[in-house]
This record gives C-alpha cells, structure tokens and sequence, in this order.
C-alpha cells in the first residue's frame, strides 16, 4: 500500500513526516532546508510509492490565510506540474508548532535538544499527517 506523506512548509526549514506502508503510524522523516525542498521532494517521489501529499494549511486566528501561503502554492504548483497523478490536500495546520514543542517537554527533552528548530518541524509535520489521517 502506498504512504501518506505531510509537509510542514516553512520560511527556513520544512518538516516531513510519513506513514508506514499500511498508513497505520505517522513518523517524522526529515527536516529539509526550504530552500532545496523542491529538489528534495522530486527525489523522494521518484523513489516512494506515495497516495497522497499533505501540505499543511497556515492560517491566522481570524481564519485568512498566513503570508507563508504565496510560498506554499508556488510549491505546490511544482509538485502538481511534475507529478500530475499524485493527490495533493491540504490540512490546517494550526497550533501545531506550539503542541509540538509541549510534545517535546512532556516526552521530557532536555531544554537543548528542545531549541532544535528542526526536530520541531518534523514533529509538526507528524501532526499535521495524523490530523490528516483522523479526519480521512
């Protein structure tokens, strides 16, 4: 069965995360620089045998769209053009980075390992694809 894989789009670094191949378990798989993202991903997907990409949704708390946004559709705009079967969706992602990080203080991370930007992007994007899988 294919995965489930989830995109935690930021300005500098963007989490990953994916599901085992019985999309039963959501797991962080890397944090990527944002910058070589696109590079990153069309490796990833030549490679994994992939159902759907979940592309975290930013919103504001009045509801509208972050700014992140006209970064993400140019994004996803790449991804659609040279993976035209793959099923992209979009999942919001609010709130997301703060349970993360409460994630990583209950699991009682040291506060050093808890200042790694990095980890919490990837333990965001595991949220978002667990959200995703809930819901579906």
């Amino acid at each position: 069965m294919p995965k489930l894989v989830a995109i935690d789009y930021g300005a500098k670094r963007t989490g990953i995360a994916e599901t085992d191949s019985l999309q039963i378990i959501a797991s962080g798989l890397t944090t990527v620089e944002t910058k070589d993202l696109q590079e990153y991903m069309k490796t990833y997907l030549l490679k994994e045998d992939i159902e759907v990409l979940v592309v975290g949704q930013a919103k504001r708390m009045s509801g509208e769209l972050s700014e992140i946004e006209n970064k993400i559709v140019p994004f996803i705009n790449f991804i659609k053009k040279r993976f035209p079967t793959l099923q992209i969706e979009r999942q919001d992602e609010g709130f997301t980075s703060q349970i993360a990080f409460q994630t990583m203080i209950d699991g009682g991370l040291s506060k050093k390992k808890r200042r790694d930007k990095a980890l919490v992007d990837k333990i965001s994007a595991t949220l978002i694809l667990q959200r995703f899988m809930e819901n579906r």
